[in-house]
């Protein structure tokens, strides 16, 4: 079940809203939570049932170990008891992100490298298995360092399987979670959180099916059907992909904020406006958010208090190790190394730029910043390296610039650069609106604001009543049409 269908918007969350505060209502808190966990179980398992049981195992397994560990107390006599079921939780969700993610990657290198013929099992990745099974890793880390309470079974699972953040996000932390299900200030119905859910709601709503949606056809053809891209081609293919995954993105982000809203539940922000970065490590302050939490608090700092030492040499091996495996998290390919090797190199450029205290505008950085991340983006769509090299060489020029008859003649000595007359679209079957979309998505990428801050300073006026009646009516006329899911690999 997606957010962006008629059966969740009509049917599914409206029956989870009503019965869940008609239990609060009636001060059965516990019971609410219960059908909270019930209906994200629901949810989970509507897309695929066989997906069920994993989700089920992992917090059964993972709740297991963690109340163990933390019923041993931190003293000499159970420190090594402690670490040994630390040990085998980490094991536990390495092993089982391994089997179900990433076995068959493993094989296939292996078979490649080696010319072996290990069979794969061509496995279909369980739906936001990564989000889930960090969400875990993080209390299991914090529970072994006595940063967690002691949670009962339900609070552990709502907290896990919440279902606005189950398959795309945010990663949430406990700490700012688990005590929101159980404040006596959310056992009641908050018409303002209401209302300012539905429109972060509908936001991203529109973001999705209206924008990102429309950006995908010519993404997708780009991508994955063309044989060749021109100039033109490649770079409005290139353009199209980033700006679908940023809008699609936010919107999933958007929708799950608002959706937790309703049930008086606030979600970290987790995408603020990254493309007005104007350095890498900006970009990753604004883009993802609680991902980059999660890979400074449980990735970069472990791997830091590996070295003898603190330097900033060991830093910035660090900072690169770690982009290298969040580079990994994001899916089982060659080609998500390599985007986490590319942004763990720019920010190890950035932070010795800025350590250097070298000069640099803000538009250079900005500029500097967006084609980084776009070329990066290249390579983390593609199927197959050589399908990125193919939008990279016609980005070059390589393949050749196709330009209208209008433009020759406007200018006739770009002819002498190699430019000829033809369908400079014709590869990625778009017409000119694709320009105007890029141009208008643009615009609202550049000097936007993100949707909380639409949201919160929006007030009761016609005008917003009017506006916000528009985007709920076109995003609803819009649901019918093909919508991807880009977070399969999660």
């Amino acid at each position: 079940m997606l957010f962006n269908s008629y059966i969740f918007i009509f049917i599914f969350l409206p029956a989870v809203f009503f019965i869940y505060f008609g239990l609060i209502l009636n001060k059965k808190n516990y019971l609410a939570k219960c059908w909270l966990v019930i209906a994200s179980l629901f949810f989970y398992g509507w897309w695929n049932i066989y997906f069920l049981p994993i989700l089920i195992v992992s917090i059964l397994v993972n709740f297991s170990i963690t109340r163990k560990i933390q019923s041993l107390k931190k003293n000499k006599n159970d420190a090594k008891p402690r670490k040994i079921f630390f040990l085998a939780g980490l094991l536990f969700n390495i092993a089982f992100l391994g089997y179900f993610k990433y076995r068959d990657f493993f094989l296939e290198t292996i078979n490649q490298i080696f010319q072996s013929d290990f069979v794969l099992l061509h496995l279909a990745f369980p739906l936001g298995i990564s989000f889930f099974t960090l969400q875990q890793i993080a209390f299991l880390v914090d529970a072994y360092e006595d940063l967690a309470d002691e949670p009962n079974f339900i609070d552990y699972s709502v907290f896990v399987a919440f279902f606005p953040q189950l398959i795309a996000g945010p990663i949430v932390h406990h700490q700012e979670m688990m005590p929101q299900f159980s404040a006596f200030q959310n056992q009641r119905v908050d018409y303002k959180n209401i209302t300012q859910g539905v429109l972060i709601f509908f936001i991203g709503l529109f973001k999705k099916v209206v924008i990102a949606d429309t950006f995908a056809g010519w993404a997708t053809t780009g991508f994955d059907d063309a044989t060749t891209l021109t100039f033109i081609e490649a770079w409005a293919t290139s353009l199209s992909f980033t700006f679908q995954l940023y809008f699609d993105f936010s919107a999933y982000s958007d929708m799950a904020v608002g959706i937790a809203l309703l049930f008086n539940i606030k979600l970290p922000n987790n995408f603020n406006s990254p493309f007005q970065a104007t350095s890498i490590i900006n970009f990753w302050a604004r883009w993802h958010i609680t991902l980059t939490r999660f890979i400074t608090t449980y990735l970069y700092t472990p791997i830091i208090k590996g070295f003898r030492s603190i330097s900033f040499k060991n830093s910035m091996i660090a900072t690169f190790l770690a982009m290298l495996i969040a580079g990994l998290w994001h899916g089982a390919a060659w080609t998500f190394v390599i985007f986490g090797a590319i942004h763990g190199g720019a920010l190890v450029v950035n932070h010795v730029w800025k350590r250097l205290k070298l000069p640099c505008s803000k538009f250079i950085g900005w500029f500097l910043t967006f084609n980084l991340v776009n070329l990066s983006l290249i390579i983390f769509r593609a199927n197959e390296l050589k399908d990125a090299v193919k939008v990279i060489r016609g980005m070059l020029g390589f393949s050749g610039v196709v330009v209208t008859a209008d433009l020759i003649e406007a200018l006739p000595f770009v002819k002498n650069f190699g430019f000829y007359v033809g369908d400079h679209l014709l590869n990625i079957e778009a017409s000119d609106d694709v320009f105007r979309m890029l141009f208008l998505a643009g615009i609202m990428i550049l000097f936007g604001k993100n949707s909380t801050h639409i949201s919160n300073a929006a007030s009761m006026s016609w005008t917003t009543i009017i506006i916000a009646s528009f985007v709920i009516v076109l995003s609803i006329f819009s649901l019918g049409k093909e919508s991807p899911f880009l977070y399969f690999n999660f």
